[in-house]
């Protein structure tokens, strides 16, 4: 059994949130001819995913160097 490293761990993360915000954007997409304010709240929260994953890698790149 291995143990865990940094990059492992990092990707995995990094791999989540761009599926969020993958899953966001598509139901901001699916959703904007019933529901424009829907929508928009779905598109809202994929550019918070996105916002995150840009924190992530400043972070990361402080704690992997």
């Amino acid at each position: 059994m291995s143990l865990p490293t940094k990059g492992e761990t990092y990707s995995q993360i990094m791999e989540h949130l761009r599926k969020a915000q993958e899953g966001t954007a598509m139901m901001a997409h699916l959703t904007a001819d019933d529901s424009p304010v829907n929508s928009r709240g779905w598109l809202m929260i994929s550019e918070l995913f996105k916002r995150t994953q840009e924190q992530v890698i400043q972070l990361a790149t402080k704690v992997m160097h």
